[in-house]
């Protein structure tokens, strides 16, 4: 039993560590001119380095897939270690207790339609979540429901018309809302759905 714990222990240090060195990388590829050039997207940069897009896919590819590594880095609270986390989670790990979590912490369009799109949407709570969420008032987590449906319409080509059909009375529950990104979110959806066939469209 104790060379377990003393396995989890170290198993720990070593993602705290990789955490550590993948926060130092960030620090090094980010600039001031990115971080001030973040406000003109709406995106904001108070604990944000100013990583480019690119950039930040370029350091997933190499720390690869890991559940442990993605829950890390979402803890660790950066915008970039956030973005990060979305793209080194495994899907087939998440839990719908993480997805309200990482929810509850989006704090603009940036960090919710990345995890959406690159996450969210190739979980098996994915659909059951844009119900959930879309009848939520806290701004992006309503804007999650939206994006979360718009990248399913986009990714899931195996749906049927009906799966998207039943969720018009949320879209047009939510066209009502005057909030900038929940409306942009809304037409995503409502247009991504449009473009999966003439039917839904």
């Amino acid at each position: 039993m104790p060379r377990k714990s003393n396995s989890k222990r170290a198993s720990q240090r070593s993602v705290d560590e990789e955490v550590a060195a993948v926060v130092a990388l960030l620090k090094r590829r980010g600039s001031k001119r990115n971080r001030e050039g973040m406000a003109r997207y709406a995106i904001p940069s108070d604990k944000a380095f100013g990583v480019p897009m690119r950039k930040m896919q370029d350091i997933a590819k190499r720390l690869g897939h890991s559940h442990e590594l993605a829950a890390a880095l979402w803890e660790a609270g950066w915008y970039e270690t956030k973005i990060l986390a979305a793209f080194v989670d495994e899907p087939e790990r998440v839990t719908p207790a993480q997805m309200n979590r990482w929810c509850k912490d989006f704090n603009s369009w940036a960090d919710c339609d990345t995890v959406c799109f690159h996450l969210f949407d190739r979980t098996p709570y994915a659909y059951r979540k844009v119900e959930q969420w879309a009848r939520r008032r806290d701004e992006f987590v309503k804007r999650a429901a939206f994006a979360l449906l718009a990248c399913l319409a986009l990714h899931d080509k195996q749906a049927e018309d009906e799966t998207f059909l039943r969720y018009f009375p949320l879209i047009e529950a939510a066209s009502a809302d005057d909030r900038n990104f929940v409306k942009k979110g809304v037409s995503w959806a409502l247009r991504l759905i449009g473009r999966r066939n003439t039917a839904l469209n």
